[in-house]
């Protein structure tokens, strides 16, 4: 028997649905032939879509429109960024073979990383965050200082809000510090796009993606300073400053634009609704239950230090992921972390980072709002965990429990003649 469709949505930091006006934008432009390299006219016709697209998304994000390069989403624009730099940085300096990154970062830049240390020899000092996930400049600065001091440093990254906790970093204040000492800045801002201010001209190295604002999946944006001249990860017809070659996709483009638009300019208004919902989810549920806590920092009303839709739950004597099957049996979707990670039955890093205890972190819930959510959605899951809670309690006590063990047989040596 199959289970029914989610009622409720309560995974929009994984995705979360395309708003009518970029199905539109996508449509129109779906229905025109056009290569944006090619020079006759309805070639040029779609270079002018995507630079017009190009020079909306430049404005919304704070940086100039040759700042502005096209990618499939969030985790090739971190792959370049990451790689790409490092690639630049050791050709240029070999001593450059640091990498300084944020341990609560999101596997699209720890893969990379890692890629990097078992394949191209490089060194990383893990920057480290304090209970509520939060890096911060002394700890920065520290990282920095480290093994060899920042003359070793090739690149920093760390991302502008957790997927997982939602805590936002002080992103300016850190860029400017690795600035200070030459080192360029790279920040994952995937998660904070129309839920906190961003100005990604504050740091060298942004990424964005289409969608997880309503735009198209498959698109995004790296914005690379002009004085930031990553290693390319492809090669071929050198579109987008040569930095990643291949045929542009206008219509996705052009609906990307218009997400990032919308997200930019209604980033206030939204954040305040989402957070008067993440406030109730998140007040509901302690209030029904003793053994949950909140991970990250949670002051109601306050969507400066965490992402207005972001709750992120910690139930004792529980597994998220048993408790993830039974509300989506229940008709509620959410999820215990990182989707790119789904299916590994795991502790969040990001947990285990700032210091919360495997056990802990293996009770783990991630509740996520967006556009179209309503407090209906939050009452549905509250109605729905109870039931939930006591069903899981139970599967986690059982399993905890020590077996019986079997008498041994012995063991029969004659053979039969």
């Amino acid at each position: 028997m199959t289970s029914p469709s989610p009622r409720v949505y309560l995974d929009h930091a994984a995705t979360t649905p395309v708003r009518d006006e970029v199905i539109g934008a996508v449509t129109r432009e779906m229905r025109h032939t056009g290569n944006a390299s090619s020079l006759h006219d309805p070639g040029r016709r779609a270079r002018r879509v995507v630079e017009e697209s190009r020079e909306q998304v430049a404005q919304a994000l704070g940086v100039r429109p040759s700042e502005v390069i096209f990618t499939s989403g969030g985790t090739e624009g971190d792959n370049l960024a990451i790689k790409g730099t490092y690639a630049a940085r050791r050709a240029g300096d070999p001593a450059r073979d640091r990498l300084v990154v944020a341990g609560t970062e999101h596997h699209a830049v720890l893969d990379p990383v890692e890629h990097l240390v078992a394949h191209e020899g490089a060194r990383v000092t893990w920057v480290e965050p304090d209970a509520d996930g939060l890096i911060g400049e002394d700890a920065l600065a520290e990282a920095l200082a480290a093994n060899g001091g920042p003359q070793t440093a090739a690149v920093v990254s760390v991302m502008w809000a957790n997927n997982e906790v939602g805590t936002i970093a002080p992103i300016p204040a850190l860029a400017a510090l690795a600035r200070e000492h030459g080192v360029p800045f790279h920040s994952d801002a995937v998660q904070a796009l129309g839920q906190a201010p961003l100005d990604l001209s504050t740091v060298d190295l942004g990424v964005v993606t289409g969608h997880k604002i309503g735009g198209p999946i498959g698109v995004g944006v790296l914005t690379a300073g002009r004085d930031q001249t990553p290693v390319p990860l492809t090669h071929g017809g050198g579109q987008e400053r040569g930095l990643r070659s291949g045929t542009l996709d206008t219509p996705a483009i052009a609906g990307l634009a218009v997400a990032i638009s919308h997200a930019a300019q209604h980033q206030a208004s939204h954040a305040a609704y989402l957070g008067e919902l993440r406030d109730a989810l998140i007040t509901g549920a302690l209030a029904l239950d003793a053994g949950i806590t909140v991970s990250g920092p949670w002051t109601p009303g306050d969507t400066t230090s965490r992402l207005a839709g972001n709750a992120h739950l910690r139930v004792a004597d529980c597994e998220g992921d048993s408790l993830l099957y039974l509300l989506d049996a229940a008709g509620v979707a959410c999820s215990t972390g990182s989707a790119c990670q789904a299916g590994v039955p795991r502790p969040s890093h990001v947990l285990l980072a700032m210091g919360v205890p495997e056990e802990q972190a293996r009770g783990a819930l991630r509740l996520t709002l967006g556009h179209g959510s309503s407090r209906a959605d939050v009452d549905a899951f509250l109605t729905a965990l109870p039931p939930a809670l006591e069903r899981a309690r139970r599967a986690h006590a059982a399993a905890a429990r020590p077996r019986a063990t079997a008498p041994r047989a012995t063991a029969d040596h004659t053979r039969s003649a």
